[in-house]
């Protein structure tokens, strides 16, 4: 396994095959998803069987209620722009933050790659955290933020909504980054009003999604992309796109 360090996030891997992966690979990958945020492997030619199987080496999978399983595999879920009349819509965010124990990894396998567009970004958001002003790092040391379910129905008895800290120390690299999901998945800061909660998460989200701070990912067949949900935001533009796009997504708590 080889890499190579992208600005101003991730890494590209190369000599890897998902289906022949070893505890040292494994173990080398959760360092560099720590580090990085993003990994990207290219040319990985396997199916959902071994895409799942290579998911399940780094723990326990999670599924976001309300999303569309893919069939024959209840653990990964189908993002397609296939049979819309329009794009589906996209911002930055985290995924499914507002349960208790959100996923530390997202991964998709891409299945159907456009002719144009349909890149996926993703913002740093060690940088994020690295470059607030003083005082707005002092103010918000120690708050909490509280985040709620949107877009999905998540069925009775389920989690609508968490409570995480908005400054995440990460346990492998010792880094702190700036947690945030979508300016409506954020309904409250600790000690703050709804007023200045509005106000600070879209000023906290311009900060983070700055143009020199986010990695435009333009897919390629064969690609597998994962990262750390505890690093980076992402979101997928869907703007020119041409062609169908289809992704097979997989979690790990």
């Amino acid at each position: 396994m080889q890499y190579q360090v992208v600005d101003p996030i991730g890494a590209r891997v190369t000599d890897l095959s998902l289906d022949e992966v070893d505890g040292g690979d494994m173990a080398r990958l959760e360092k560099l998803l720590a580090e990085a945020g993003v990994v990207v492997i290219p040319d990985q030619n396997v199916d959902d069987r071994a895409f799942l199987a290579f998911l399940e080496r780094f723990g326990e999978l999670m599924f976001t209620k309300g999303e569309m399983p893919l069939a024959g595999y209840p653990d990964l879920n189908v993002i397609s722009n296939v049979g819309r009349t329009t794009p589906p819509r996209s911002t930055f965010h985290v995924d499914t933050t507002y349960v208790s124990q959100p996923p530390r990894y997202t991964a998709l396998r891409a299945v159907h790659v456009p002719q144009e567009g349909g890149h996926t970004q993703f913002s740093n958001q060690y940088a994020a955290y690295d470059t607030l002003p003083d005082e707005i790092r002092e103010d918000l040391a120690g708050r909490l933020v509280t985040h709620v379910v949107t877009g999905v129905d998540p069925g009775d008895d389920a989690e609508t909504s968490a409570v995480h800290p908005i400054f995440l120390a990460h346990p492998l690299s010792g880094r702190t980054a700036l947690y945030l999901s979508a300016a409506a998945r954020c309904a409250a800061i600790s000690g703050k009003t709804s007023e200045e909660t509005a106000e600070v998460i879209a000023y906290l989200i311009t900060h983070s999604t700055r143009e020199d701070n986010v990695l435009r990912h333009a897919w390629s067949a064969g690609d597998v992309v994962m990262w750390d949900n505890r690093v980076v935001m992402h979101r997928a533009d869907h703007s020119g796109v041409v062609g169908d796009r289809v992704m097979h997504r997989g979690m790990v708590r």
